[in-house]
């Protein structure tokens, strides 16, 4: 399991975003490191990213602790090629780091992954996708189509801060007793809502936001098929 590129983006003005200024982030290139990895603290007052050098520039919904790195399968990368019929270098879903040789949809929330030699992060929920994702893609349904294929890739906290590069070694130090995926997660945040029960079980690991709407789906409609 490795960091196959770390990707950073600048801020660049599109036609497809609802970020203050017509800019977005989105558009990442690898670079060469050393790249240093922190906590880049609250959505809408914080940094945005947890990488120095990288843009987000929509905090009402990029960024900030929870959202701090975003990783995307280099076998995901790969797959959706096939599908599209064009070549997807790293970072062009967006994602700050590329991986290889880890299965990012099932991955629990909660666990934790050493990159490098510092470096500690925690999965903590998947991405979702939105407007800007699709006119950056040029996709025709491209949110509809990402969103049913559940290949959504994995945002992660940072745990301890860190300096990585390419070719940096990832290793998993710490699994969850729960049966909560990033793949469950983004199914009833997406398409299936009755799944929101079942995500509880990943506890303080799941997002405030995230976990109080799980809550009060519970609250007002039982357990459902978070019960099975």
């Amino acid at each position: 399991m490795q960091l196959i590129s770390v990707n950073l983006g600048r801020a660049t003005a599109v036609d497809c975003t609802d970020a203050e200024g017509g800019v977005t982030g989105i558009g990442k290139r690898p670079v060469p490191g050393p790249v240093r990895v922190r906590t880049p603290g609250s959505k809408a007052t914080g940094l945005g990213s947890g990488l120095e050098g990288d843009a987000v520039c929509d905090r009402r919904h990029h960024g900030g602790d929870h959202q701090a790195v975003y990783a995307y399968a280099r076998e995901d990368l790969d797959w959706w090629e096939g599908e599209l019929g064009r070549e997807l270098p790293g970072g062009t879903f967006g994602e700050n780091f590329t991986t290889s040789g880890i299965d990012l949809n099932t991955a629990r929330l909660g666990d934790r992954w050493r990159v490098g030699a510092e470096l500690v992060l925690e999965v903590a929920s998947a991405r979702i996708p939105c407007r800007t994702f699709q006119g950056v893609m040029g996709e025709t349904g491209w949110v509809k189509r990402f969103t049913q294929v559940v290949r959504p890739g994995a945002y992660l906290r940072v745990i301890r801060e860190g300096t990585v590069s390419p070719g940096d070694p990832v290793e998993i130090i710490h699994r969850p007793d729960h049966d909560v995926t990033v793949e469950l997660w983004f199914r009833a945040f997406t398409t299936e809502r009755a799944l929101l029960p079942r995500t509880l079980a990943a506890g303080a690991a799941m997002e405030p936001a995230a976990h109080e709407r799980a809550r009060l789906y519970m609250e007002k409609h039982g357990a459902g098929a978070g019960a099975r």
